[in-house]
């Protein structure tokens, strides 16, 4: 474990100014580098935009820390070594930093967010350059129904859905801009949507090809694969032969397929398989997005999860997962009610919770579930341990911060038709935290090699509309607590296996071969953090808090942090996938 608390003589050690510069011309082991550039004429001092000098760095690889200087030419590293003698037009003194490669979110749902804010200020504040989105629901393809249904979680927002596919969304995001990067995946819950709206049937074999085609187009304009996320309806009411194929189209064009499994809690198990079984069918790699052992009775299983995981990687099937360092979950409030409730929509669940015989079948399955469902209202001991985060209607501000159970104490009413009544008079969005997991099962799943991280969560702010309702503390902490708790407090994992997960691991599994790394050529994607200082000060009681210890951050060689303050400027990028193509 690295000795975190050093001395400046020992950062300033002889290494520094006896290794050997790095420069982008000699980087050709460097994957999809820049075409290497040639070095400067015998004598010559070689000028760069930027020189971060005497930090230790960290190089996403897993390698030991080194102390030495590191220097940005435009969007690119373009030197990693002893730069004394070099000039810069500006110099960042690292000397007691850690210079790592920028954190890669693997799951990050910001991409209707970032068109409020494209400074995307929890995400950057913690040292995110780059986010996967595209929980199973994407932003690509939008019908009439799908936006309809997208409406009520949108009205704060007041963002129009004025898109139809990822070209069009595409092109909204850069006329906004953004401070990171993002990477999407096209959703099997939304070429659903779009094919067969919200209904509870499989498709016939004409609209199985018309969601085919929707994953096809995706794929070409620049998706990195098919992600569905199975604990919901209507993705719920799919079954794996159709996930199978959804996922042999990405396939084709190089992607992945990420899920959200059917069950995370009793069943577990057999939803990793049925995980599995659609990675190996289709040929292509596998994301377990957010790992987790859901409901008090199966805490511990973490080990049995890992094995199952272990034991499909021993087979040849590639399998990794993701986690955030947290125990606790966050959802829809719906998503504590049978998935039938949600047939056909986000308005026939409200007008069933309106029609007294509907109402009181729901609640008959919401006390007694029945037919294989994750009942999450069971899985945390029922309403104290649902903590609701988000409302929309300024009615019920008021209960932000509460949970269920005392919302049902200040309304004098039945917890379960306080839930009911808060889904109708929400138009059915309401957001909620979960307390469902154990901590020594995250820690477990936090040592795994294949476990990368992921915040689950929008982009938000503590201003504006953003900051309006409540959120989990993972939309601001989650990887300054890995650093801070995890690593530093609690020697969960060594710096350089923690930062690893962070960046090469994720982009490894994206097929980003010029992010995730420190090397000349790459991307100036950067985080730069204070080891002894790095924390998250985000709670569940007060979630709108920035982490600290966060000094610079780059993306693509421009500073969207400065000693700790957002600058504002706008450099990320939307990175496109293996199967992109560029139109003619």
């Amino acid at each position: 474990m690295i000795r975190l608390r050093l001395s400046l003589l020992v950062l300033t050690v002889a290494v520094l100014y006896t290794a050997p510069v790095f420069t982008a011309a000699r980087a050709a082991s460097a994957p999809a580098a820049a075409a290497p550039q040639a070095g400067p004429p015998a004598g010559a001092v070689e000028a760069y935009d930027v020189i971060v000098r005497g930090g230790l760095i960290v190089d996403g690889a897993g390698n030991a820390w080194f102390a030495s200087d590191l220097a940005i030419r435009g969007d690119r590293i373009a030197a990693i070594g002893n730069l004394k003698d070099a000039m810069a037009r500006r110099t960042i003194d690292a000397r007691g930093l850690v210079v790592a490669p920028g954190f890669i979110d693997m799951l990050g749902q910001s991409e209707l967010t970032v068109l409020v804010d494209p400074r995307v200020p929890s995400k950057i504040t913690q040292g995110i350059t780059t986010e996967l989105t595209g929980e199973g629901g994407s932003v690509a393809p939008q019908t009439s129904f799908t936006i309809e249904d997208l409406l009520p979680s949108l009205a704060e927002y007041r963002i129009a859905v004025d898109w139809r596919d990822f070209d069009g969304y595409f092109r909204k995001l850069k006329g906004k801009g953004s401070a990171i990067n993002f990477a999407h995946l096209v959703g099997a819950t939304q070429v659903r949507q779009a094919v067969l709206k919200s209904d509870n049937r499989l498709p016939d074999a004409s609209e199985l090809e018309a969601m085919k085609r929707h994953v096809a187009r995706a794929m070409e304009a620049g998706a990195f694969g098919v992600s569905s996320s199975l604990i919901y309806p209507p993705a719920s009411f799919s079954d794996t032969h159709e996930l199978v194929e959804l996922a042999k189209v990405a396939s084709a064009y190089g992607g992945i397929y990420a899920s959200h499994i059917r069950n995370e809690a009793d069943d577990i198990i057999p939803a990793l398989k049925e995980a599995e079984s659609i990675g190996e069918q289709a040929k292509l790699p596998v994301e377990i997005w957010h790992l987790k052992c859901a409901g008090r009775k199966n805490w511990g299983r973490m080990k049995e999860v890992v094995a199952e995981i272990e034991s499909a990687r021993a087979r040849g099937i590639d399998v990794t997962a993701d986690i955030y360092p947290y125990p606790a979950s966050s959802t829809g409030l719906a998503a504590s009610l049978p998935p039938t409730a949600s047939e056909g929509g986000v308005a026939r669940l409200v007008a069933r919770l309106r029609d007294p015989a509907e109402r009181d079948r729901i609640r008959k399955e919401v006390e007694n579930p029945s037919g294989g469902w994750e009942s999450l209202f069971h899985n945390v001991g029922g309403p104290e341990g649902v903590l609701v985060v988000g409302v929309r209607t300024q009615a019920n501000k008021q209960y932000q911060g509460k949970r269920l159970s005392e919302i049902a104490r200040l309304r004098g009413k039945d917890p379960i038709d306080v839930m009911f009544d808060l889904l109708v008079e929400e138009n059915g969005s309401v957001d909620c935290v979960y307390f469902a997991m154990s901590e020594d099962d995250v820690r477990t799943a936090m040592t795994a090699p294949w476990v990368a991280f992921n915040c689950d969560n929008p982009g938000v702010s503590p201003e504006g509309v953003l900051g309006a309702s409540n959120c989990h503390p993972r939309a601001y902490g989650t990887f300054p607590r890995i650093l801070g708790r995890y690593v530093r407090d609690e020697k969960v994992l060594r710096l350089e296996d923690a930062v690893r997960k962070m960046t090469s691991l994720p982009a490894q599994k994206l097929g980003l071969r010029d992010r995730g790394l420190l090397r000349p050529g790459m991307y100036a994607d950067i985080t730069i953090f204070d080891p002894e200082k790095v924390v998250d000060r985000a709670t569940f009681d007060a979630p709108h808090q920035f982490s600290e210890g966060i000094v610079q951050v780059f993306v693509n060689g421009v500073p969207v942090v400065e000693r700790g303050k957002i600058t504002g400027r706008l450099p990320g990028r939307i990175l496109r996938g293996p199967g992109y193509h560029r139109p003619r």
